[in-house]
């Protein structure tokens, strides 16, 4: 076992302790980004000049706006000291004179209250000059609208695969996207100092990533720009690439008025400016030998990356890194590219492609099922991936024994087959109502794509008092980071909890951080808090053993007590921090962490590009009224391996969360684009709470039950830890086939049964009536001849 993984017996890492805010949360307390304007004297609200056009050249009068009261500036493009772009690709500029989608902001204006500012953005005059708009990926494909490079994953012959296959079946997949609605909206907060320098706080996943844009945007190195990210009220991902050019309009107000300058996207703001989950339109082929087996997949995925790149090339890649899910596929080509569309840029989204990537596998193995006349249970369990057996792209499939391992004890600890006989019996009594229950799994890299990402810094500071203070580059935003980081340094040190304090998380305490994304964050942050606890804890020991009398091997730091072997009296920790003070000992350190073990070839889309895979599956039972297609979740089953938990509470809210999440997505939220001919051509009709339906309390399953993979330690890893932010999401796909199985039972058995995305009560119902008919125009004993997709 590697010292990274190694756990001692007595520290506080596997606990269950509540989130390290959670009185801050409950009480409202807590601050946030927006919330630290209040204290900035003079203070000045950026608000948006929005393009009322999905794409037009447009001229800027803002004469209008300074005869408003309280209008302090306007900022345009010709405000810019610096690089006119908020992008790390160069095509996003910052003030464009090209609307690309409804919404656009074309100016910001300055006013000393935000009441101000709003009417003087309403007093901005704009003329457009109309282009032609793109709206769906439909329309992006017809007409070649494509941007950045296409990338490919290719194993074995999956043509030849095909034309040998005893069944071959082709289809169309497509998937819709996803609003984050994180609770706290986009938000910063900049001030200039009197010596030039720039403060800016921000609600960003990558403190780091917006210094460098802020600088670039003001035309100064990034030594002069400080970011700070207190906590966030929510990310999701849609606070890792998008906050960066809001920070820097604030910035920039901050750097022409000499005032600090808050920007807060209301709601409507935020969902009409910022980028969703990337939807996707999936063509494929999939062939079966005689048993059911998964011999070859043919696929081509185009995402709709919106109006400019974004994050869109890595979702794309890891899309294609998971469209193998779970199961063994020996031949694979799929092919994936990226449309530009007429909306605002989409970006990244809890799984950044992943579930996209999921999606289609299961979405191929929940249609085909009945066509083959298996169990759609079955099928899964068969072709889940074995031991030795490599992914697509050239990974080997580390502890594949996992996978079926969990698949097992969840259908025997859910008692699965006993209920699905019961589901029988009732779908035999109610003609209008059907019940069913599918398992999923789920198997998820855990690293970033990008291999230089995969690092980061900490910096813990032991005072004379023996307390502690922790630095580290990963960012807060509910998901519980802060509160493994503070398990991790004080079992690293052998103190109590309460000793450990966290910073927040500022760009010049911990240089060049990678963001918080990619579910990666306790793994690297973690990995580097220990390693500078592991730095002081070696500082402090020989210093203890001298007080104690003792051979340095034998002391021992156990909850803020530092102890020897064979010897009676024990020392406060702080005494030790002291004595180490008095004898010029470092009791600062920075720790360093870099995922080891990984080799990728982002071209040829082949190599290792994840530390590990996460495992997990979740069986979910459901209700569909045959009247007005709506669901029930009567009951959600989940077994997880997270490895050997840091923090047991914070991991099964994380799964929880996460699966309610992707409930969401496949089941309720709906984004929906005006893509008629009018002058509101490309406005978003769903941009409030009042249109997009969220889940709420009434989508909950009336029974959960979340149960940790056990025996699970991920050698290499933190305390031997892995990672859960994203994997339970995909987990709620067996919520979508067990819809899909429902519906099936309003109709004739063997019939291949196609469902919408999102599975919303009205697409539930018309999945039903076609069900319904089929079963009316088939006559008995033909339902047989609906598998034709056979070769």
């Amino acid at each position: 076992m590697s010292e990274l993984s190694r756990r001692p017996g007595d520290g506080v890492v596997g606990i269950p302790v509540p989130h390290e805010s959670a009185t801050l949360h409950v009480t409202g307390a807590a601050a946030y980004t927006d919330d630290l304007s209040v204290s900035a004297a003079g203070v000045l609200t950026a608000w948006p000049v929005q393009s009322t056009h999905a794409h037009a050249l447009v001229d800027v009068d803002t004469s209008g706006a300074y005869r408003v009261p309280g209008v302090v500036r306007v900022l345009t493009a010709q405000d810019v000291p610096g690089v006119n772009d908020a992008g790390v690709k160069e095509d996003e500029p910052l003030f464009p004179r090209e609307a690309m989608y409804h919404g656009h902001a074309v100016a910001w204006v300055l006013g000393e209250t935000p009441e101000a500012a709003r009417l003087g953005a309403a007093a901005v005059a704009v003329q457009y000059r109309p282009l032609p708009s793109i709206l769906t990926l439909p329309e992006a494909i017809a007409t070649g609208s494509f941007q950045g490079v296409q990338r490919t994953v290719e194993r074995g012959d999956a043509m030849a695969a095909l034309a040998g296959a005893r069944f071959v079946f082709e289809g169309v997949t497509e998937l819709g996207g996803q609003e984050h609605f994180y609770l706290e909206t986009q938000a910063a907060l900049a001030l200039r100092d009197s010596e030039g320098q720039y403060f800016v706080q921000s609600s960003t996943q990558h403190p780091s990533e917006t210094q460098e844009i802020v600088a670039h945007v003001l035309g100064v190195p990034s030594s002069q720009v400080t970011v700070q990210t207190l906590r966030m009220g929510g990310g999701f991902g849609g606070k890792e690439m998008q906050p960066h050019g809001l920070a820097a309009i604030a910035a920039l107000g901050a750097k022409l008025t000499g005032r600090p300058v808050r920007l807060r996207l209301n709601r409507t703001q935020d969902m009409t400016m910022t980028g969703k989950r990337h939807p996707f339109h999936i063509s494929w082929r999939a062939g079966f030998d005689e048993d059911g087996g998964l011999l070859a997949l043919d696929a081509t995925l185009t995402s709709d990356g919106g109006w400019c790149l974004d994050l869109s090339e890595p979702v794309m890649s890891r899309a294609l890194c998971h469209i193998d899910n779970a199961y063994w596929i020996p031949h694979v080509r799929a092919l994936g590219r990226i449309a530009r569309t007429n909306k605002p840029s989409n970006t990244a989204f809890r799984g950044f492609g992943g579930p996209q990537g999921v999606f289609l596998i299961e979405d191929i193995l929940g249609r085909v099922a009945p066509l083959l006349g298996k169990d759609p249970i079955d099928l899964r369990r068969q072709n889940l991936y074995g031991e030795g057996q490599l992914t697509p792209y050239g990974q080997p499939v580390k502890d594949a024994a996992r996978m079926p391992a969990i698949w097992d004890q969840l259908r025997a600890e859910s008692d699965v087959d006993i209920r699905r006989e019961q589901v029988c019996a009732f779908n035999d009594s109610h003609a209008h109502v059907k019940r069913a229950i599918a398992i999923t799994p789920i198997k998820f890299g855990i690293s970033f794509n990008f291999t230089a990402f995969n690092q980061a810094g900490a910096l813990v500071h032991v005072y004379k008092d023996g307390s502690v203070l922790v630095n580290h580059g990963g960012t807060e935003m509910g998901q519980g980071l802060h509160t493994k980081m503070l398990q991790v340094a004080a079992t690293a040190l052998g103190l109590r909890l309460d000793q450990v304090r966290l910073a927040p998380t500022r760009t010049d305490k911990v240089p060049n951080t990678s963001a918080t994304a990619a579910s990666a964050g306790a793994d690297l942050n973690g990995g580097a808090v220990k390693d500078a606890c592991d730095q002081l804890r070696a500082r402090m020991t020989p210093v203890a053993a001298g007080m104690l009398g003792a051979d340095a091997g034998a002391v021992r730091f156990a909850q803020g007590w530092v102890s020897a072997a064979g010897v009676d009296t024990r020392l406060a920790f702080a005494e030790v921090a002291r004595e180490a003070y008095l004898q010029r000992v470092q009791l600062f350190a920075a720790g360093y962490y870099r995922t080891e073990g990984l080799h990728w070839d982002g071209v040829r889309m082949q190599g290792s590009p994840f530390k590990y895979f996460a495992y997990g599956a979740a069986a979910a039972e459901v209700e569909v009224d045959g009247f007005t297609g709506a669901t029930r979740l009567r009951r959600v089953d989940i077994v997880h391996d997270v490895g050997d938990s840091l923090s047991r509470m914070i991991d099964i809210g994380q799964i929880e969360g996460g699966f309610v999440q992707g409930v969401g997505w496949l089941t309720l939220e709906e984004l929906r684009w005006d893509t008629g001919d009018g002058p509101s051509r490309g406005r978003l009709q769903t941009q409030a709470a009042s249109t997009y339906k969220l889940p709420s309390f009434s989508e909950m399953p009336e029974e959960f039950h979340v149960r940790l993979f056990e025996d699970a330690r991920e050698d290499g890893a933190v305390y031997g830890s892995k990672a859960v932010g994203e994997p339970p999401l995909m987990l709620a796909f067996s919520v979508r086939e067990a819809i899909r199985e429902a519906v099936a039972a309003f109709g004739p058995a063997g019939r291949s049964v196609e469902l919408a995305s999102p599975a919303t009560p009205e697409a539930v119902f018309w999945a039903i009536r076609s069900a319904q008919a089929a079963g009316d125009a088939v006559e008995p004993g033909a339902a047989s001849v609906l598998a034709d997709a056979r070769r």
